[in-house]
């Protein structure tokens, strides 16, 4: 149910492929609450990326209602505070939703404090000198500073994804949505792109990730919901997951994850 405090709210949301025959997602209702760390979890093929990628309209959905910001931004227009109809902006929706992908997809011509900035001056049309004095503060609260004339072949796939995150950080979204940021590092490079979202949550960033890392989920999240076959099977906190699972489906994740 919607409360004040209620950043998107998710109605019956579906994504279906040809003609119907394959549900990517099937009817998926949920609210994403201000400060929220909503972590995703379920097996591979079960909607899980695809519900993430919908909430900026990197997949359009089939059906269902997406409310972003008092906005259903699935519809091409909507009525101002005026009443009159206006064109949906998705480049200006896109700037509110910080997204952090598997690969890095930093610009490898660029150094890593060019690839921080070019956003923020291009779209934003942020003055050039704060936008690089904000981006040294932020490439310094990951330690990465002294990295800033590098280029993306010089840095570790650790330091590349935290340089991601920074780099979204630095369009100031409302919230970050992270499509499993872990799964194409090196195990050992985990934990530090862990621990920098592990700051973002203490911080109070509304966030949504899709994850393997179940000690993540447990830790950090203030929600799980658990997807299969493109439903939302259950949801709660890491408590009632964890130590509770109540779906079929969920306890035999479990038992092969854990």
């Amino acid at each position: 149910m919607a409360t004040r405090d209620s950043l998107i709210q998710v109605s019956d949301l579906k994504k279906h492929y040809k003609m119907g025959v394959i549900k990517a997602l099937d009817g998926v209702t949920v609210d994403i609450n201000k400060g929220d760390v909503m972590v995703v979890i379920g097996p591979s093929g079960s909607g899980k990326s695809t519900f993430l990628r919908s909430l900026n309209l990197l997949e359009e959905p089939t059906g269902g209602a997406i409310i972003f910001d008092g906005v259903d931004i699935t519809k091409k227009k909507y009525k101002d505070a005026n009443g009159n109809m206006v064109k949906l902006d998705i480049d200006k929706l896109r700037q509110k939703m910080g997204m952090v992908f598997q690969h890095f997809n930093l610009f490898p011509h660029m150094t890593i404090l060019d690839n921080m900035i070019l956003a923020p001056v291009k779209v934003k049309g942020m003055n050039r000198e704060e936008a690089r004095e904000k981006a040294l503060a932020l490439l310094d609260r990951v330690g990465l500073k002294d990295r800033a004339d590098a280029y993306p072949i010089q840095l570790s796939g650790g330091q590349k994804q935290r340089v991601a995150i920074v780099r979204a950080l630095a369009m100031e979204p409302e919230v970050m949505l992270f499509d499993e940021p872990t799964s194409a590092l090196d195990p050992e490079m985990v934990g530090e792109v862990l621990d920098v979202m592990k700051e973002l949550a203490k911080e109070g960033m509304t966030m949504v990730c899709v994850t393997h890392e179940m000690g993540f989920a447990r830790e950090v999240g203030n929600r799980v919901l658990f997807m299969a076959d493109g439903m939302l099977l259950e949801q709660g906190s890491p408590e009632d997951i964890f130590e509770n699972p109540q779906h079929p489906r969920l306890k035999d994740f479990l038992a092969k994850v854990l």
